[in-house]
């Protein structure tokens, strides 16, 4: 996957104009990626409660305005409605839509809220020498829903969600090291080794995402996933939801290194 180190703006730009719509691994190098959750005012506060409960897959690094699509806090300018490369629309607990601009679907109760994403300590990864197989490969980081439940609030319930990157088993110490540090970006793994033991039976099939090709002496390491609020909608089956399609995240203007607690 080639590394497109220009601004974040820039790359938003291209976003807006509809000159980029892949997966955002591998673009803009440094800065900070956001997941993306919209809903109603009126489940704003439930959702705001389920993410300071589970701050592993949900960590809350901006809360919009109602109404605003102005992410003011991490990219002043920016248009969440259509600065990410592709969207999902949630009706009643139901995927209805998979869209590159949510214009049509805005509306003046909206409350967006962007997460910590897993990309931002990839970078950190590479940094200390510790491979990452799907952008050498090209792909999309493998995701899939687990047996661990989240702590509910309000309206909101359901499982989490992990994503998986397969490390050389030397560097598994490094890798837990190098991501506990950005702990707004899902910090240190939740998970090492045997799939089945989170509730994973096929680590061939992700059910978000690409599937990664190991090497001989990697093992799966396991984080927390940004993506939960989708599988929790589903569970949940709130009225009406947006968010990011998996791996299609937005891009801020805060430095990686504004999440590190070290």
């Amino acid at each position: 996957m080639p590394i497109d180190s220009r601004p974040p703006k820039e790359i938003r730009d291209d976003i807006r104009r509809g000159k980029f719509g892949g997966v955002t691994a591998g673009l803009a190098p440094g800065f900070v990626q956001a997941n993306l959750a919209v809903l109603p005012k009126d489940h704003a506060y439930d959702f705001l409660l389920f993410c300071q409960r589970n701050p592993r897959p949900c960590p809350l690094i901006e809360v919009t305005d109602v109404g605003s699509p102005e992410p003011s806090g991490v990219a002043p300018g920016a248009d969440l409605r259509t600065d990410l490369p592709k969207y999902r629309i949630y009706e009643d607990g139901q995927l209805a839509d998979e869209v590159t601009d949510i214009v049509p679907y805005w509306r003046e109760d909206l409350v967006a809220f962007l997460l910590g994403c897993s990309f931002t300590f990839e970078w950190a990864l590479l940094d200390a020498g510790v491979p990452m197989r799907h952008i050498e490969q090209g792909r999309n980081v493998a995701m899939w829903r687990t047996s661990l439940a989240c702590r509910p609030a309000g309206r909101f319930r359901g499982p989490m969600v992990v994503s998986m990157r397969p490390i050389p088993a030397a560097m598994v110490p490094k890798a837990v090291t190098v991501t506990a540090r950005f702990p707004m970006a899902h910090g240190a793994p939740l998970h090492i080794g045997d799939p089945a033991a989170i509730g994973i039976t096929d680590i061939a099939r992700p059910e978000w995402g690409d599937a990664a090709q190991f090497l001989p002496g990697d093992v799966p390491v396991f984080w927390a996933c940004g993506v939960t609020p989708q599988a929790v909608a589903l569970a949940s089956r709130p009225p009406f939801m947006i968010s990011h399609s998996p791996g299609h995240m937005f891009i801020t203007d805060l430095p990686n290194h504004a999440l590190s607690v070290i």
